[in-house]
């Protein structure tokens, strides 16, 4: 994708200087814990929705995309347990670490895409609802809009994660220039010059303060397709926020 190199602030320091991270390619150079707690909860918060926003012929507890999404999702964290770098099964098909980093990334925002689609469609559902004046208790109906917000930030963390600067592992070699998002930490040689390196919290706290303040705060988007994904992550939480409380607070009337 071409990127719109125009609207990029000046950063400090050359390429060499700050623009690479030293940090070898072999390394994340972060926990994937936070990463997976993020698609587990974001899978049981979609699972336990109501089942009047699960599309699905039975719908109920046991709606048929409720479970579909959940053992997909399943089946590709355990799909990324059994190939990690080095392990026995790169080594029994004799993959080298390159590829076994691209079939992880793959399976990574696999899950991630199905999340989304999933939680995009819950959203549909419950707006249109609302819209055609359904009928809706107010308990059920909030907790579905909680649980689709919570989603709703945590799949936007996941590809703000996943897509600057190429991806976790490809941003630890990229300059600055390069990147997608750009971190208060990046503007100040004393603390980026330690090697200061975004991780997922990083992503999550933008992604949260997105949904919450429909803009960004002190993380600036510099590519369009961040500036498009910001965009629409806030048009969702506004959505629900509005729709949602007004419809909420006539029925509670």
């Amino acid at each position: 994708m071409r990127r719109n190199r125009l609207a990029r602030p000046r950063f400090p320091g050359g390429e060499g200087t700050y623009g690479v991270s030293l940090v070898p390619e072999s390394e994340l150079g972060e926990s994937p814990l936070w990463p997976a707690a993020a698609i587990v909860s974001s899978t049981l918060l979609y699972v336990t929705l109501p089942g009047r926003f699960i599309v699905g012929p039975s719908g109920g507890l046991f709606g048929d995309l409720r479970w579909i999404v959940a053992g997909l999702t399943v089946v590709l964290l355990a799909a990324l347990l059994v190939t990690v770098p080095e392990g026995r099964v790169a080594r029994a098909f004799g993959w080298g670490s390159q590829r076994t980093r691209v079939s992880r990334r793959i399976l990574t925002l696999a899950m991630i895409a199905i999340l989304t689609v999933a939680n995009a469609a819950s959203i549909y559902l419950l707006v249109h609802v609302l819209v055609n004046g359904g009928k809706v208790v107010a308990s059920p109906l909030l907790r579905a809009a909680v649980h689709l917000w919570c989603v709703n930030v945590l799949v936007f963390a996941l590809w703000f994660w996943q897509l600057d600067g190429g991806g976790p592992m490809t941003r630890l070699k990229t300059a600055i220039r390069e990147r997608d998002f750009y971190f208060p930490q990046q503007s100040d040689p004393a603390v980026f010059g330690t090697g200061w390196q975004p991780t997922f919290i990083d992503y999550l706290f933008v992604s949260y303060t997105n949904s919450s303040a429909f803009s960004p705060t002190d993380t600036m988007p510099l590519s369009r397709w961040a500036k498009v994904l910001m965009l629409v992550q806030s048009a969702i939480s506004l959505s629900l926020g509005l729709m949602v409380v007004a419809r909420a607070v006539n029925i509670l009337r």
